[in-house]
């Protein structure tokens, strides 16, 4: 299973959805999880994978949170967490789509 975090350089939010994951991970015992970084600096290399906006978390290549409209665009994401809209998602909803992934 591999993890791939599609960020901008302008998104404060890519380190902490990094951490997140990184304990999403821990939290399952995913024993292999590859987990890795893309800096995506032109609208080219956004065109190029499936950019929803930086943070946008990749599970094998499909979309961890799907829903957010691929864009070509270097902006942020907004994602929906529990206490309305966040940067990121919580690492609670990570854990949760991992885990139905991995079914």
């Amino acid at each position: 299973m591999s993890i791939e975090i599609l960020h901008i350089e302008a998104c404060p939010n890519w380190v902490e959805a990094g951490n997140r994951v990184r304990e999403a991970v821990r939290s399952l015992a995913a024993d292999g999880v590859e987990i890795s970084f893309r800096l995506l600096s032109s609208p080219e290399d956004a065109m190029r994978v499936r950019f929803a906006g930086s943070p946008t978390i990749l599970l094998n290549g499909e979309d961890l949170f799907p829903g957010g409209e691929e864009t070509s665009e270097l902006a942020c994401r907004v994602y929906a967490t529990p206490t309305g809209l966040a940067g990121l998602p919580t690492t609670k909803q990570i854990i949760s789509a991992v885990a139905s992934h991995e079914r």
